[in-house]
């Protein structure tokens, strides 16, 4: 099975790495850039907020009416900002996905114009003197507020989020991605312009380019219209866990109709180390699919859970299970979901589950390629790890995986953390 993963063409710019990946499978063209810097309770609030005032307005479009109009004018492109936790690192990303005039009638430069909305977007930005617009930074203050509660009020995601704050607590990835509430208010136009001129001088910064186009075309308006100081981005050595002496068990009450059973694993294995493609498997057979060991015994069989599932931090080295159960069941439920991993841990699974969780993931790669910010996820995996993994090898060592390497996997995996969201009724 080959996927074409040579395709990336990686050059060395000033002050970021720019990867151009030549393709006609797409009709568009895609800009994704992506800075990444250690998560700090320090910044992480203005890092949460600074690319969605970039975003909103600039120089030459001060308000978002504006910009948003040129969009359209750019045969409907599309812009928008995105903010992950990748291991111990905070990543920002700013997307750009712009017509290929090739398929057009008007020969417009569009790849031009493309690179110049990207420039306008990350270098020129709304400013009054050495401050952000104010109107801009106030209107995105109240958002960022509003996206930070929207996580309360979704007690799926703030179980989740409570997990890896009391499972991690005292490391960098216990911070949200949002950043902190209680910092919101201390962001002005004048220390949030200051973040902005360390960010460009401090972060990693990465370029992709995806679409029919021509590296050295890309090549040339990029050293036209981006380039920054240089520097050595900031690394950190993500291996340090806190061992936990015991389980930690934590049950809080809301007035919640569904319990949420959220379990934090140290999986011990990060993306790059050898055995990372047999986690993946393990995680398929174990929690990932709807035909995997949790999905069938804890909801098919049991019918003890709504939702049950569990996914990978893949630089952090953890595993999270995610499960909605009624209040009363939460003692069988944690019981069934231990007994899932023991089986794991046994070998405890056939060659035909195996061989249908090595298809799911494989057809999951190929489906996430098909789309050109999909493909830059699965690239930007080797800039976070320093590992470079080409995309056909991620797929033959993922099928290579044999049950006694899965079995090994398993016996690495540490239970953590255990978080029970309870309803007001349960404690009584």
């Amino acid at each position: 099975m080959q996927v074409d993963s040579t395709a990336e063409k990686l050059t060395k710019m000033q002050g970021y790495s720019l990867h151009v990946v030549e393709t006609s499978k797409y009709k568009t063209n895609t800009f994704v850039w992506k800075m990444k810097a250690p998560l700090t309770k320090e910044d992480v609030t203005k890092r949460a907020l600074l690319p969605q005032v970039l975003q909103s307005s600039s120089a030459k479009y001060p308000s978002t009416t504006s910009l948003r109009s040129y969009l359209d004018e750019l045969y409907g492109a599309t812009l928008f900002v995105d903010l992950g936790k990748k291991g111990e690192y905070h990543v920002v990303s700013f997307s750009i996905e712009i017509a290929n005039e090739k398929f057009l009638g008007d020969q417009t430069p569009l790849l031009k114009k493309g690179f110049e909305l990207l420039a306008e977007i990350l270098t020129k930005p709304n400013l009054t003197g050495h401050a952000f617009d104010q109107d801009t930074v106030e209107k995105e203050k109240r958002t960022l507020k509003q996206r930070i509660q929207s996580v309360y009020d979704d007690k799926m995601r703030f179980s989740n989020a409570r997990l890896v704050e009391e499972m991690c607590e005292g490391e960098p990835y216990a911070l949200q991605v949002n950043g902190r509430m209680e910092d919101v208010d201390s962001i002005t136009p004048e220390n949030l312009f200051a973040y902005y001129k360390k960010v460009f001088s401090e972060d990693e910064m990465d370029l992709y380019v995806i679409g029919d186009v021509k590296e050295e075309e890309v090549k040339q308006y990029a050293m036209e219209l981006l380039h920054f100081e240089e520097r050595t981005p900031k690394t950190l050595e993500t291996r340090d866990i806190k061992k936990k002496e015991k389980v930690h068990e934590v049950k809080e009450e809301q007035d919640v109709k569904q319990g949420k059973l959220n379990i934090g694993y140290r999986t011990n294995i990060v993306y790059g180390d050898p055995d990372y493609f047999a986690l993946q498997v393990f995680n398929g057979i174990f929690g990932g699919f709807s035909h995997s060991k949790l999905f069938i015994n804890v909801r098919e069989k049991a019918s003890l859970a709504y939702y049950a599932a569990s996914r990978l931090e893949s630089h952090k080295g953890l595993m999270i299970v995610v499960s909605g159960i009624d209040l009363k069941n939460y003692d069988q439920a944690v019981r069934i979901i231990n007994e899932q991993m023991e089986a794991m841990k046994k070998g405890d699974f056939t060659d035909g589950e195996l061989k249908q969780t090595k298809a799911v993931i494989q057809n999951q790669i190929l489906e996430t390629i098909d789309t050109a910010r999909g493909l830059t996820e699965i690239l930007y995996h080797n800039v976070v790890s320093h590992v470079a993994i080409p995309l056909d090898k991620w797929i033959t060592e993922m099928q290579k995986a044999t049950k006694e390497e899965i079995i090994e996997v398993a016996k690495k995996i540490e239970l953590d953390t255990i978080y029970f969201l309870t309803g007001m009724e349960a404690g009584k």
